[in-house]
């Protein structure tokens, strides 16, 4: 069959809604629009609730519990059965829907027609319902557990026991250790086939050492630039015009929580210092204590080699 002759299909989708369009942002901060995607909105709405921010979640509850007790407030203003409550009065009857939803029913006001009684049956059972969602929502929110790692602003490529490497640090900003740490580091770049294709590509940056049996302190990650490294012959202008950027991952089990963390950085082209290398951290007391001096951790200084 010749491709010449093959059409497109055209897609339908069960529920009746057209496909949307998203936009996801890169590492390196390029947007990238997806279209023809299916996105439900309340699919993915646990997933969007756990990662999304404190300040926006307490947004969130705030704006469904008061649009939940203006709506059951517009019932009972409409059938104005609620005793001891002023007729005509919307703030009289948002505030007997939320002293019902949240269970407090200081016993002023009270439904005593048919229609308000159902209407605070329904009220109760929704409150008890959200009640138990919101809590179960905030503690797996709360619960999440999370590494507080620290890495240097920049990474640097510079000679170390006489190879060209890039290296870069990472830091636990935590008093405890990170169980059994392993590092991931991935160059992403846009390369072009013999046939004219563009496509990024990722290449695994291969370290010196990408495990740690206990990470605690400062972590220098050192990938040697070597006949076998992606980053053979690169240079700046290079990177830059192939839209690359490095994304570092730590994993490890913290041994406070016994829970698998992670963690995640980025580094873009312009972010990449060629012939500088890290000032040193780690000092000595004249009682022999090891100090270090994380005011300096992102510091630099000119290769001597540069």
């Amino acid at each position: 069959m010749d491709a010449s002759s093959l059409k497109p299909q055209r897609r339908f989708s069960l529920s009746g809604r057209k496909p949307r369009k998203a936009v996801i942002v890169d590492p390196a901060g390029t947007r990238t629009v997806l279209s023809g995607v299916n996105r439900p909105y309340f699919r993915d709405a646990y997933h969007y609730f756990i990662s999304a921010s404190w300040p926006l979640v307490l947004l969130l509850i705030a704006l469904t519990f008061m649009t939940a007790n203006t709506l059951f407030a517009l019932c009972y203003l409409v059938d104005g059965g609620i005793q001891n409550a002023r007729p005509g009065s919307f703030s009289d009857m948002l505030f007997f829907s939320i002293q019902t939803m949240a269970t407090i029913g200081y016993g002023v006001m009270a439904p005593r027609s048919a229609v308000a009684n159902v209407v605070v049956s329904i009220e109760a059972f929704t409150g008890l319902m959200g009640l138990a969602m919101v809590t179960g929502l905030i503690f797996a929110k709360f619960s999440r557990p999370t590494a507080r790692v620290r890495f240097s602003k920049f990474a640097v490529v510079s000679t170390h026991n006489g190879t060209p490497c890039l290296m870069f640090r990472m830091a636990n900003e935590r008093t405890n250790r990170i169980v059994e740490a392993e590092v991931h580091v991935v160059l992403f770049r846009l390369e072009r086939t013999t046939e004219g294709d563009r496509f990024r590509r990722l290449h695994d940056l291969g370290l010196l050492r990408y495990h740690h049996a206990f990470f605690a302190f400062s972590w220098t990650a050192i990938h040697p630039i070597d006949d076998r490294s992606p980053l053979k012959g690169a240079t700046r202008e290079s990177l830059m015009a192939e839209q690359a950027f490095i994304t570092v991952s730590v994993t490890g089990l913290d041994d406070t929580v016994s829970q698998t963390v992670h963690a995640r950085h980025t580094y873009g082209v312009d972010d990449i210092l060629w012939g500088a290398r890290f000032v040193d951290i780690l000092e000595t007391t004249a009682e022999g204590h090891s100090i270090i001096d994380y005011s300096r951790f992102d510091d630099v200084a000119e290769s001597p080699d540069a």
